[in-house]
């Protein structure tokens, strides 16, 4: 019999998001597949996990997704783990998770806490109908014309930027939506949570005067 892969989401920031059933299964799988193995090791410290980890990131996923996928085939189990929140999301895992489904190997989830979802829940924009669309372009034309087609669509569009393209996305916004509200969410979760609920332009204005830190969830 084949073994199990499961996809364990894990704390956004604040190690004490997570839930008992992940503690218990990162504890009992055969190895943990982690995009950063020394940003895990900080959460297994943590909770006194000793399973051993093997790295699964952008640059290794094709080498080490055959590797796992033997290791999985020879009955042994994995847990899956991004670097923050739900493994597959804007991250390498989707590859392993359909060679495993493609391979008759059980895919199990763990659920848990997703940065998406925690950034939706405090941003006031309606959440009946809503898109994740990950990093846009980093051409502009190409971001914009992105942008228009989501603003055709009507509904609530969560993005990631990254603090060196945040204003570029900020004025592409401008140009395409207007000076409507936006919301920008970063490190959530974590001592220094900030969450802007404002214009674009005011947004644009802080920034002027406050140079971007970390990685930034974009609300509109």
């Amino acid at each position: 019999m084949p073994g199990t892969l499961y996809i364990v989401s894990t704390p956004i920031g604040n190690l004490e998001d997570i839930t008992f059933r992940a503690v218990d299964t990162l504890k009992k799988v055969n190895m943990i597949a982690a995009e950063d193995t020394r940003h895990t090791k900080i959460l297994l410290s943590r909770y006194g996990i000793k399973t051993p980890t093997s790295s699964y990131f952008e640059y290794n996923k094709t080498q080490k997704s055959e590797y796992l996928l033997k290791f999985l085939k020879d009955g042994k189990s994995v847990a899956l783990v991004s670097d923050a929140g739900t493994p597959g999301i804007s991250d390498p895992g989707w590859g392993i998770i359909r060679m495993a489904i493609d391979n008759g190997i059980p895919v199990v989830p763990i659920p848990g806490p997703s940065g998406i979802i925690t950034a939706l829940t405090v941003s006031g924009k309606p959440t009946n109908a809503f898109t994740f669309e990950g990093f846009l372009s980093p051409k502009g034309l190409r971001r914009k014309n992105e942008l228009a087609k989501l603003k055709a669509e009507g509904r609530t569009v969560i993005l990631y930027e990254s603090p060196h393209r945040i204003t570029k996305l900020l004025y592409d916004i401008l140009e395409i939506y207007g000076d409507v509200e936006v919301v920008l969410a970063r490190e959530l979760t974590k001592k220094f949570e900030e969450i802007r609920r404002e214009k674009v332009s005011a947004a644009l204005e802080h920034f002027t005067r406050s140079r971007p830190r970390g990685e930034f969830i974009v609300i509109l």
